[in-house]
């Protein structure tokens, strides 16, 4: 083969990864929507929510530390995390550690009696997501169904995707499953927290403006396939998904993740950390409309040392949730954003005090806490109880599908709709409910 042909299939190898790589970023591109029939189909519900901000506790985060504090049961489960603080809700109180939070929860409710008994991550992660039981389909979870009912398919025109997750995705399943590619969620990576915060896999890290554009043109000039291919349909889709790319390297969108933008005071009340940061990104793109964004919150599977773990992490915690709760309040966008706090599971009450854990706590799905604020919700209420070590639920257990169906409710998207898939089955959004009690009527 002459060096003239190899150049050249270099070049077409590197825009077909291009390429590729657009039709991902477009998780969401609106250039692959069309009107899904499930969506022109699905009943009308009046929505109150307009946006989700998923903080995901990546882990389990402990129940008996944060929102189900039990003082009196003693060293053995509090270890030194043993006290409590009153909030601005009457009859509501908090671990100390959250005296942020303690002053914002008019804001949110707690859900003490979250449930499914599942301990494995895996498997408890996609309930929780889905509300789904882990069988042979694998459903699409609360961000990837908001996409199809409340994206590109229901008119979504925003200048990024539906579906954004800060920073990494999650990893523990599919999280769009039978719906597909479309739905999958767009992952910034980087760093919020940084000077700059790039979207990595979009943005060449040292490159300038100038050169990205001197390449793309280079690009446009030796694809010649693309000019003789021009009517084409798919080649059509793939162009327009290239221009959402760069719309997201060099236009608005760009502008949108600059954090340099903000008030530095601002950046100081959320605190100058990745998630606070990314608490303050996720402010950012409810203004631009966005559906649904998760903050993927590592570090919270804490096995060993739990409570060296948590002097540092239950301080970030408080200060940029708090942040973000009483920013939204003030700027008039709480009414509009449920903010859903949780994670896979909580962790043991009981502390593993014995070598080799010293002082851990592992996982534990039967009896848990989540909390929900904005879209609908009502604040400053306690939902469920559990026992007086945390152990079980003692009063309204709460399972995943409760939980979910009640957002969909408040998002307009109706939890008995049809799912689409490719086997043609009749696939509803969610299951129907046996073991709990239903929506969270009592808040919504």
């Amino acid at each position: 083969m002459s060096k003239g042909k190899i150049e050249r299939l270099s070049i077409m190898s590197r825009r077909q990864a291009l390429k590729r790589s657009m039709l991902g970023l477009g998780t969401a591109g609106a250039v692959l929507a069309g009107k899904n029939d499930a969506v022109a189909q699905s009943k009308q519900l009046k929505a109150k929510a307009k946006s989700v901000i998923q903080i995901w506790m990546w882990g389990g985060p402990s129940h008996i530390d944060t929102f189900d504090p039990k003082p009196h049961a003693g060293y053995d489960y509090c270890g030194p995390l043993n006290e409590t603080i009153s909030t601005n809700a009457d009859g509501v109180q908090l671990n100390a550690s959250l005296p942020n939070l303690a002053k914002v929860a008019d804001k949110f409710s707690i859900i003490r009696s979250m449930t499914h008994g599942i301990n494995a991550h895996e498997t408890a992660s996609y309930r929780v997501q889905t509300g789904h039981t882990p069988g042979r389909l694998v459903y699409p979870c609360v961000g990837a169904v908001t996409s199809l009912f409340k994206g590109y398919d229901a008119g979504y025109k925003g200048i990024v995707p539906p579906y954004i997750v800060l920073t990494q995705p999650q990893g523990r399943f599919s999280e769009a499953g039978f719906l597909g590619s479309k739905y999958k969620p767009f992952a910034t990576g980087g760093d919020p927290n940084t000077e700059v915060f790039a979207v990595e896999g979009i943005v060449a890290k040292g490159i300038s403006d100038e050169r990205q554009h001197q390449r793309r043109q280079l690009l446009r000039e030796l694809d010649t396939l693309d000019d003789v291919m021009s009517g084409c349909e798919e080649f059509k889709r793939m162009n327009q998904c290239e221009e959402q790319a760069y719309e997201l390297m060099f236009g608005d969108a760009k502008k949108l993740f600059d954090l340099r933008n903000e008030n530095n005071d601002i950046r100081e009340r959320y605190g100058r950390n990745t998630f606070g940061q990314s608490c303050l990104m996720a402010r950012r793109l409810v203004e631009q409309g966005v559906p649904y964004i998760t903050i993927n919150y590592k570090g919270w599977d804490s096995h060993k040392m739990h409570f060296q773990s948590m002097s540092r992490k239950l301080p970030e915690l408080d200060k940029g949730m708090a942040a973000l709760l009483g920013d939204l309040s003030e700027r008039g966008l709480l009414d509009s954003t449920i903010v859903w706090w949780g994670g896979e599971f909580g962790r043991s009450p009981k502390v593993l005090w014995d070598a080799p854990w010293n002082g851990g706590r592992s996982h534990y799905g039967k009896c848990f806490s989540a909390v929900v604020a904005g879209g609908g919700f009502q604040g400053g209420h306690i939902v469920g109880a559990s026992d007086d070590k945390a152990l079980t639920v003692a009063d309204r257990p709460v399972y995943p599908e409760d939980l979910i169906g009640s957002m969909y409710e408040l998002l307009g998207i109706d939890p008995d709709g049809v799912l689409p898939n490719p086997k043609g089955l009749d696939l509803k959004v969610m299951p129907e409910n046996i073991d709990g009690m239903g929506r969270l009527r009592e808040i919504m």
